[in-house]
């Protein structure tokens, strides 16, 4: 015999059922309605950045590549001249020449011996327990300030004629008569102030030493090898990523030197140009000379080099630089 189906409360046949799919579409409704909630409020906690990066950095950026293409002196309305300053920077300009020569040993010397300068630390505090946290902040502490004019104006005393520095020399029978005004001299002078602000990458370098695992030295040491093997084989791999790391950020710090050199050279780039750097430079033609236009191409040629130095150093990564838990 058959039974009768119910459907609904007390088995009324004509109450209405909620399916399966109904209810499955009513939730995802639901979550659609939040997530879209979600999203309007972090778009809205977003937006103050959104203005300001396009209004301060964007926009900007954007004019001055058109200023590049102009003539002009920040009171006269722009004129358009084509390629004329990019032309005249590479073939009519000796200065022009002389500022990126200056930079480039400045960046090819500079950042190598800083780097090597803050890994050789990074290693000595390493290995020492008591007082290490005074040693990091006194050598970190160089680094929070080298860039300020009073570092500027303190380092030019020290290396000027009858300074500090000029005085010990002569103790020693080295009469140099003052880094600051000799041609051969002031050069290597702005490069030990680079190195000596070598607390940051010092700091990165110490944070991944403390990751490097200690069984691999004492394997190492198991088959004999020794400190420089050590080094050589345990900690520049391990340390390569944090090398690439600190490599590209102070390359394009070193680039963009600029308060030291001007303080230093009175804001001439003397003596004779060498401390003209770059953005040394850039500034003069700018705001000295009023010629905003050919200062934007020098500031868009800088641009696109550091971007071709680091689009080098990214694909030629995979050649030397190891990531924990990669097989190669």
């Amino acid at each position: 015999m058959t039974q009768p189906t119910t459907s609904g409360p007390a088995g009324d046949s004509s109450a209405p059922a909620v399916s399966p799919p109904l209810r499955r579409a009513s939730v995802s409704t639901g979550r659609q309605r939040a997530n879209r909630r979600e999203n309007v409020a972090g778009y809205g906690f977003l937006l103050p950045w959104l203005i300001g990066f396009l209004g301060l950095t964007l926009g900007p950026m954007i004019y001055s590549l058109y200023l590049s293409f102009t003539k002009y002196n920040l009171f006269a309305a722009p004129k358009f001249v084509g390629f004329d300053n990019y032309i005249r920077m590479f073939t009519e300009d000796p200065q022009y020449m002389q500022s990126v020569q200056i930079t480039l040993v400045y960046v090819l010397v500079g950042t190598p011996v800083k780097l090597a300068a803050a890994l050789g630390i990074a290693m000595l505090l390493n290995y020492r327990n008591k007082g290490s946290g005074f040693f990091r902040s006194s050598f970190y502490a160089p680094s929070l300030i080298g860039a300020s004019v009073s570092v500027a104006i303190v380092w030019r005393a020290m290396f000027s004629g009858g300074g500090p520095v000029d005085t010990s020399l002569s103790f020693f029978g080295i009469n140099l008569g003052g880094w600051v005004g000799n041609v051969a001299l002031v050069l290597p002078m702005m490069i030990l102030l680079a190195v000596w602000q070598f607390g940051a990458p010092m700091v990165i370098f110490l944070a991944g030493l403390k990751q490097v695992p200690q069984e691999l030295y004492e394997a190492a040491e198991v088959d004999g090898a020794g400190p420089f093997r050590k080094f050589r084989s345990v900690t520049l791999p391990m340390l390569s990523s944090v090398i690439f790391f600190n490599l590209l950020l102070e390359t394009i710090h070193a680039f963009q030197v600029f308060a030291s050199a001007y303080i230093i050279s009175n804001g001439s780039g003397g003596p004779a140009g060498m401390t003209n750097f770059y953005t040394v430079y850039l500034y003069k033609r700018g705001f000295a000379d009023g010629q905003m236009g050919y200062a934007a191409a020098m500031a868009w040629v800088l641009v696109i080099v550091v971007a071709i130095i680091a689009f080098i150093l990214f694909r030629t990564s995979n050649r030397w630089v190891h990531y924990a838990g990669e097989s190669k």
